[in-house]
């Protein structure tokens, strides 16, 4: 997978013109996290910080998964996104 595709993605993400819920912007965040940054760290927030919760939770979910696939996912959730 080429940086470039998953570069062009995390820009066409931006100009989606419809929204694509909060589903789909967890899976898109956590797999932009681990794509970026690896594997999750820190602590959990707390229950006071509910969309830090899901968030983290997301990219959570990720660990593990090398950053080439969670690129390729990426753009294949992107892809699926734009094509409609």
């Amino acid at each position: 997978m080429a940086t470039a595709e998953f570069e062009q993605a995390a820009l066409d993400v931006k100009n989606l013109g419809s929204d694509p819920g909060t589903k789909v912007k967890l899976r898109l965040y956590g797999l932009f996290k681990q794509a970026t940054e690896g594997d999750v760290t820190g602590s959990r927030p707390g229950f006071t910080n509910p969309v830090g919760r899901q968030k983290y939770d997301a990219w959570a979910a990720l660990a593990g998964t090398p950053r080439e696939a969670a690129q390729e996912q990426y753009v294949a959730v992107v892809r699926d996104l734009t094509a409609h």
